[in-house]
């Protein structure tokens, strides 16, 4: 195994405050390296977030490996099963998630209408081999509430897991690495230009679920224009504060999207539409600025 860096508030930060961004990072290597004795090489972002910028920036850092999503709007005839590098700084190696695969486990294992289900180890093994024909690598990156939550113990995920590993290893053609290893025993074929920020969410692939509407645009501007403001009074409970607001699901939950992408996003709202969730995040940060501004 091995212990990823990210953002300490799983935040957006990445795409509103360079200077914000870095804090966090450090902030989250440093939390990792205090509890667990390991100091973090690779980089994960919030929710797969990536942009040639972001990860010039993440680099700059001292990281060499970043993981994102292999988006089909940028991999175009590409395909995620090698190891590219950023396009601005050829240093930090790139690790894209095949997505099918992924999802295969992430949101389609129980449903029972899905025609590869069920689900077995083995099943699995003979389409991880089906797909690595062409390709030197398979990124199987996942949320950790996929093991209990999306998939509950009910749909047999955990059975499902216990019997993979060694199922992977039987079948000879495999070994698994972690991202850290990849980057060392393969070489990377070409930059990968991202231009525009991608994720991992919805068909677009990108932050259009965070910041595609103008509740969202709102919200997240709002919050972003307290940040000097919050970093000027040298409150640490303030600043604690303000990256718990900074958390991307706030920005999920205003997501106004229908048909299957807007099927997920209601899955994850505790709020009733998005408006509920936009009224409450506004008045909260109204809140919070009275206190800002309270604060000698």
């Amino acid at each position: 195994m091995e212990f990823l860096a990210e953002s300490y508030a799983h935040s957006l930060a990445s795409l509103a405050s360079e200077e914000e961004f870095r804090a966090q990072v450090a902030l989250h290597a440093q939390t990792i390296e205090q509890l667990f004795g390991k100091k973090p090489v690779t980089f994960r972002n919030t929710e797969l977030i990536y942009s040639d910028s972001i990860g010039a920036a993440v680099a700059d850092m001292g990281y060499h490996t970043m993981l994102t999503e292999g988006a089909k709007h940028i991999l175009g005839w590409k395909s995620p099963g090698f190891l590219y590098t950023n396009a601005i700084n050829p240093k930090l190696k790139l690790l894209l998630r095949n997505f099918n695969l992924s999802d295969d486990l992430a949101f389609r294992f129980s449903n029972r209408e899905w025609e590869g289900w069920p689900l077995t180890s083995d099943k699995f093994v003979s389409w991880l081999a089906n797909a690595s024909e062409n390709e030197e690598i398979i990124n199987l990156f996942m949320d950790y509430e996929t093991f209990g939550e999306h998939q509950p113990m009910s749909s047999g995920i955990f059975e499902f897991m216990r019997h993979l590993p060694g199922t992977i290893l039987q079948h000879g053609g495999f070994e698994i690495l972690t991202p850290a290893q990849v980057v060392v025993k393969h070489q990377p074929i070409a930059p990968l230009h991202v231009p525009f920020a991608i994720s991992w969410a919805d068909e677009e692939r990108d932050v259009s679920a965070w910041i595609g509407n103008e509740l969202q645009n709102e919200a997240f501007s709002k919050l972003y224009a307290l940040e000097e403001a919050v970093k000027a009074k040298g409150d640490t409970r303030l600043l604690s504060d303000f990256r718990n607001l900074q958390a991307s699901d706030h920005f999920y939950y205003m997501c106004t999207k229908f048909f299957s992408d807007g099927a997920v996003h209601k899955y994850f709202n505790p709020y009733s539409t998005p408006y509920e969730a936009f009224i409450n995040f506004m008045n909260v940060i109204s809140d919070f600025q009275i206190r800002v501004n309270a604060q000698s």
